[in-house]
């Protein structure tokens, strides 16, 4: 296997998710182009007009290049399952110079930047083993404002779903205009607090528009959508129809005296792209 040209591969990843907004995103900011005005109108074609000049110059739609998350998905019978990890940080080490991306790695002690986007467990990569001989990487880089606004609800099991409910509205009322909306709100309810949160994050990589397979809990999502967005927070915080794009929900087994929910927010600047590597090493962005 050329490690080199994987290697390239996984940069084209990024690029591509840095500079390229996946077409479900693009979709529903042009339906919320559609049923806005006035100033909530006037900041989503700012957005619209953002996104198609990131992808023509091939630079990244926002300033805040976020921090390198990976989801990977990799078959048990890969042959070269150890390098994968060495290829993404070796990738975000060569794509922050050649995209390029904003340098976002802190030390939280001395305040050292790498200038690299690497660090300490960073890039941030999630790992599923799957059958097969073939890998699927994930980009979804996070900026810091829509991170800031996450949070974790250690919610008394006795205030069952509808007290879940409340809890997501009321911290996405709360965080106002501050995660750039209209956002995508990720919520993961169940598990750990760990696992709340690493939930919430995966609920992002679904599609916009995309109900969860539990016709319960999709009903649910339809419901936070409305509820989020009767609030009238609308576009950038300056008031308008669409404060959400969409909000995603996945669920774990939990301990009967705990009922954890990981709220995750994402900005308007949903992004995110796939890459496939065969076990012959050649791989496809999409």
């Amino acid at each position: 296997m050329d490690f080199n040209n994987v290697k390239q591969g996984i940069i084209e990843l990024i690029r591509k998710a840095e500079t390229e907004l996946p077409s479900d995103v693009i979709k529903s900011l042009k339906k919320a182009y559609d049923v806005e005005v006035d100033v909530a109108k006037t900041q989503i074609k700012a957005i619209l007009d953002n996104i198609e000049l990131a992808k023509k110059s091939k630079r990244p739609m926002c300033q805040d290049t976020g921090i390198q998350t990976f989801f990977v998905d990799i078959g048990v019978d890969f042959p070269f399952l150890g390098e994968i990890e060495n290829l993404i940080i070796e990738a975000v080490k060569d794509a922050t110079k050649s995209i390029p991306l904003r340098p976002n790695t802190v030390d939280p002690f001395t305040g050292k930047n790498h200038n690299d986007n690497t660090g300490d467990f960073l890039p941030y990569i999630t790992w599923n083993f799957t059958k097969g001989n073939n890998v699927q990487i994930t980009s979804l880089p996070k900026g810091g404002g829509s991170e800031n606004m996450s949070k974790l609800g250690m919610l008394k099991p006795g205030v069952g779903i509808e007290g879940v409910k409340n809890f997501i509205v009321d911290e996405v009322i709360n965080a106002a205009g501050n995660p750039c909306p209209p956002t995508v709100i990720g919520v993961g309810i169940g598990g750990g607090a760990d696992l709340a949160l690493k939930l919430g994050k995966k609920s992002l990589l679904r599609p916009i528009g995309i109900r969860h397979q539990d016709k319960q809990i999709s009903l649910i999502e339809e419901e936070l959508i409305k509820r989020i967005n009767e609030s009238g927070i609308g576009p950038m915080g300056l008031g308008g129809k669409t404060t959400v794009l969409d909000v995603h929900i996945e669920k774990a087994h939990r301990h009967p005296a705990s009922l954890p929910v990981g709220l995750v927010v994402q900005c308007w600047a949903n992004r995110r792209a796939n890459i496939i590597i065969n076990s012959d090493g050649k791989w496809r962005v999409k």
